[in-house]
């Protein structure tokens, strides 16, 4: 038997359901599909279950992305204060920490809870724990052959995410469903990953330490918390950092941000300490002990030529090294790649080589730094896609 409605919205996540909230709210008939058991998985799991749901400052230069210039018109007509006000509404408390993140004070839940139910008093119907087998157009409009069900619809929006944190049940059933309708997939990276570094690396072992430092990579520098891992580094600043990072490219670490170490040795407080008490005093004394190098460690500060003050400058604000790689999608925050932006209206998310066909969300090559900005970017083009519908 087949089930007829209006609109069918393949993924009940963050952009799936503002797709479904504002779809169904201009009068369409509306089925979200998911195969997992209930619906906004991933929204209860984002930001340690407090949900980081947007950022106070969104704009396009927050994403990656082979066209980083795609998000700007949703982005555009979808402001953070939206959901503030959406999630207020509802009775939903909130507060703002560091970098603009927003978070819910109370739970995650709340936010599922709030477009859950808006959806189901719209009359949405939700189609949980079914698995899409098939995808297809005919001359009436899209087929979702489920298991257990078919459904057929004049519109089809694919709001699936991307196969970043699997252990949550993210899968690429989006991407493939999109290739089955002739859209280009850019090649998908896990990022927002913590990174792995090369065996015998310098500042292996470290594991633990934990401080503020300044990561570049890809003309790109982020100064932010890091932690050094049994692998690698994780925290904001590597986060952020993996965002960017391509394979064989190098990491360049600044570990004493806007410090400057040929003036520190020469100033009244520092000249007759160790090069190494100087430092320890700085730094977390492991990672000093890694970084300076062996013939300075025992000198006075005072001591140092000019050149071994820059060598010494050098080993702890710009000390480089080639990742192996990433700890992959399991770890993932989220992952870039995806449908080919430049087969999609960036104004409507619609397919520009299949009319009825939408992309929302993740699924799309448009990938958030870490701060709430991929869950603004799930809201904002689930609307776009909503309204356009």
């Amino acid at each position: 038997m087949t089930h007829n409605t209006d609109i069918i919205i393949l993924g009940a996540g963050a952009s799936g359901l503002m797709c479904a909230m504002t779809a169904a709210t201009r009068g369409h008939r509306v089925t979200l599909v998911d195969h997992g058991g209930k619906p906004g998985r991933k929204i209860l799991v984002a930001g340690g279950g407090k949900c980081n749901f947007t950022n106070t400052e969104v704009g396009p230069d927050d994403y990656v992305g082979r066209n980083a210039d795609f998000c700007r018109s949703a982005l555009a007509r979808f402001s953070p204060w939206e959901m503030v006000a959406l999630l207020e509404e509802h009775g939903v408390p909130w507060e703002e920490r560091d970098h603009g993140q927003l978070f819910c004070r109370r739970s995650a839940a709340d936010v599922v809870e709030v477009l859950t139910s808006r959806c189901r008093d719209l009359g949405c119907r939700f189609e949980m724990g079914r698995m899409v087998t098939g995808a297809r157009r005919d001359a009436d409009g899209f087929i979702i052959d489920c298991e257990g069900t078919r459904l057929a619809a004049s519109r089809l929006v694919v709001a699936t995410g991307s196969p970043a944190w699997p252990q949550v049940g993210a899968s690429d059933i989006g991407h493939r469903i999109a290739r089955s309708f002739g859209h280009r997939i850019e090649p998908v990276r896990p990022v927002l990953v913590p990174l792995v570094m090369p065996e015998g690396w310098q500042l292996g072992g470290l594991q633990g330490i934990s401080l503020e430092a300044g990561i570049s990579t890809g003309g790109v520098t982020f100064v932010r918390d890091l932690l050094f891992t049994h692998r690698g580094v994780s925290g904001p600043a590597a986060l952020l950092a993996s965002c960017h990072w391509l394979p064989g490219m190098s990491l360049q670490f600044d570990f004493l941000p806007g410090v400057d170490i040929p003036a520190l040795c020469e100033s009244p407080d520092h000249r007759r300490q160790l090069v190494r008490t100087m430092l320890t005093r700085l730094l977390p004394e492991r990672l000093a002990t890694r970084l300076i190098p062996e013939d300075l460690g025992g000198r006075k500060a005072a001591e140092l030529s000019r050149a071994d003050r820059q060598r010494l400058a050098d080993a702890v604000r710009s000390h480089t090294v080639v990742p192996t790689g990433t700890e992959g999608m399991r770890k993932a925050e989220a992952a870039a790649g995806g449908v080919d932006t430049g087969e999609v209206s960036s104004r409507t998310m619609e397919s520009l080589k299949m009319p009825g066909l939408f992309f929302s969300g993740e699924v799309l090559d448009v990938a958030g730094h870490l701060g709430g900005y991929n869950l603004h970017w799930a809201w904002a083009s689930g609307r776009a896609a909503g309204e356009a519908i």
